[in-house]
């Protein structure tokens, strides 16, 4: 039997929610133990990122696969469809709910904690470096994920995907959101990791450019990734039976 979609809909929920506190809450952090060196603040909040991403994919990987993104749901639905595994798209849907409606409790729940308030950032971020960078950050993402799980390396999920969201914060001109639903939440938080509202829907739009480039990068790569979906990110199901899901 599959994990429930409640409880994999709450997973959805807490984890994307966390993962959120940890992005702004480091970067409150950072903004205010390393007051004059923007360096070492985007050191300080890719670090606790890379740290905090891996273990929450351990936590409740299990029970939903820790999408945490709306962007790895619809390529898991996508590529999963012609197999009839991985998410229905009725589930990506109520994934993404979850996942953005997580992605702004965390951020405040990260103002709560630092005592900062919740007010919108005004942190502009869409220039068309970061633009290209957002895409570069979302293709690359959505490839190594199904990478992981078509050369049966699902178990390395939480340190590789860590590993390469911290290399990101650092290659990439835009550091790397690569999450509309992390994209939102970071919407309310006006801080070193805030993103202002007039940005977010182009960041948003770059990355779903990357979904596309992922995916077809994956197609070509692996060209029955499909066959693994219900493996996304890590393995959190056993085997379907019954009825059609599509």
């Amino acid at each position: 039997m599959t994990s429930s979609l409640a409880r994999r809909l709450l997973a959805e929920l807490l984890g994307t929610g966390l993962l959120v506190t940890v992005v702004v809450g480091s970067g409150i952090a950072a903004q205010q133990l390393s007051p004059d060196d923007v360096g070492l603040q985007l050191l300080e909040n890719a670090l606790a990122t890379v740290l905090g991403l891996s273990v929450l994919i351990l936590l409740f990987g299990p029970v939903s696969g820790a999408h945490f993104n709306p962007v790895v749901s619809l390529a898991d639905w996508f590529l999963g469809r012609s197999t009839r595994r991985g998410l229905s798209l009725r589930d990506v849907g109520a994934y993404a709910v979850a996942q953005c409606a997580g992605g702004i409790g965390g951020a405040v729940l990260a103002n709560v904690m630092f005592e900062v308030g919740t007010a919108m950032s005004t942190k502009h971020r869409a220039s068309g470096g970061h633009l290209v960078g957002e895409v570069v950050a979302t293709a690359v993402l959505v490839a190594l994920i199904f990478a992981l799980v078509r050369s049966e390396r699902g178990a390395l999920a939480a340190p590789t995907v860590g590993a390469y969201v911290g290399a990101a914060y650092w290659f990439t001109s835009s550091t790397s959101f690569a999450n509309p639903a992390v994209t939102v939440g970071r919407m309310f938080s006006d801080s070193f990791a805030g993103i202002a509202p007039a940005s977010a829907p182009a960041f948003v739009a770059m990355q779903l450019v990357g979904l596309v480039l992922g995916v077809l990068m994956t197609l070509v790569l692996y060209p029955d990734a499909g066959a693994t979906a219900d493996e996304v990110v890590v393995p959190h199901t056993e085997p379907r039976q019954g009825s059609p899901r599509r």
